[in-house]
């Protein structure tokens, strides 16, 4: 490990041991209050001190091995015992980078998933409708709920536009990097002559804002439409102006929602979206140094991103921010989205851990 990494473990190292002394002797030296604060630290710091206790000894166990090598009877037998250190040491040290990386409050959180059909018209549209199934397909894997808010569907097939929120444990987490362009390579059902072509959509994941936390909105800002429910849902659906149009006039954001019957619901449904669109924008700007360490690793959420390519001539698939192709396209469009999300995942530890090694500040 890192040797700015070690000397943050030895400083929590330390005091862990302080604060059992300091527990050790509660009646005599603390209040109810600051036995509790004294009791969440312990607990906070306990785990990671008790793997970097485990890492001390295997190091230590593996430098007596080493002595071992010089005695030809036992050398092959320390070889081996020094394979099985090294194997634990490791692990070890996994776990460590793990819990040193900092707490994203939102990994837990749901989330709302925002795709729209850009570059290609019908072909996009339909590719469009390929994500919402593939983001469908993912959500049952995870057992998470998959609800439609708004959706405005294409002639030919597919969504211009379609938002989700998708509720579950870790949605967030899991979903966070997915933000950006997926550009899409295939011979569209109405190209007569089998030509390749490309076209793109965007996607924008946003965390579901709690309502103690949801961005304050002045009723004054906001530009209220109402308008007649288009596509399925019946007579009542078409013949009542049920459906919703806010403007968000400040900064520019227009949420529709039509898929509840009550206008009541469609407006509450749309806010949720509104609010969280704009805690997202207002988290960017706040976080201008991490969204850059973000934006260098898995390009920066923006709509203009390319972030993914789907090639359906090869079954292949490549994840831009990362450098990794797979061929397993299908796979992928089936809903085994981690064949690509646990390695994005994986690559953003090692970079946050590399920002963290750097640094001279405390976990």
């Amino acid at each position: 490990m890192n040797i700015l990494i070690i000397s943050k473990l030895e400083k929590l190292y330390f005091r862990y041991k302080e604060i059992e002394l300091i527990l050790s002797n509660v009646n005599k030296s603390l209040n109810k209050e600051e036995f509790q604060n004294v009791s969440k630290e312990y607990l906070k710091i306990s785990k990671i001190v008790k793997y970097f206790i485990d890492w001390k000894k295997c190091k230590k166990q593996i430098k007596a091995a080493k002595k071992l090598l010089k005695d030809i009877e036992i050398k092959e037998m320390a070889e081996e015992e020094i394979v099985i250190l090294r194997n634990h040491k490791n692990l070890i040290e996994k776990k460590i980078r793990i819990l040193l990386l900092p707490k994203d409050p939102y990994n837990k959180k749901s989330c709302f998933v925002e795709i729209r059909a850009a570059t290609g018209g019908d072909e996009a549209a339909i590719f469009a409708g390929n994500l919402f199934r593939m983001y469908y397909k993912y959500s049952e894997m995870n057992h998470w709920d998959f609800n439609v808010i708004n959706a405005t569907e294409s002639e030919k097939g597919g969504f211009k536009e379609v938002i989700i929120k998708i509720t579950g444990k870790e949605a967030c987490k899991k979903l966070k990097f997915e933000s950006g362009g997926h550009r899409v390579q295939r011979v569209p059902e109405t190209e007569s002559q089998g030509r390749i072509h490309t076209s793109t959509c965007t996607v924008a994941i946003m965390p579901v804002v709690p309502v103690s936390k949801e961005f304050k909105i002045n009723s004054s800002d906001l530009k209220i439409d109402t308008f007649r429910s288009s596509g399925a849902g019946g007579q009542h659906v078409n013949t009542t102006d049920s459906a919703i149009r806010i403007t968000h006039i400040p900064t520019g954001h227009v949420v529709e929602c039509q898929d509840e019957r009550s206008q009541h619901k469609n407006k509450a449904k749309a806010l949720s979206i509104l609010s969280a669109r704009i805690h997202a924008a207002e988290l960017a700007k706040n976080n201008a140094k991490s969204a850059s360490i973000r934006r260098n690793l898995l390009g920066s959420g923006e709509r203009s991103d390319r972030k993914r390519t789907y090639n359906f001539p090869q079954n292949r698939v490549t994840e831009h921010g990362i450098n990794l192709t797979v061929y397993r396209l299908n796979e992928i469009l089936d809903g085994k989205l981690d064949i690509l999300i646990n390695p994005i995942l994986e690559k953003h530890q090692e970079r946050v851990l590399s920002s963290l090694s750097r640094k001279k500040n405390e976990y």
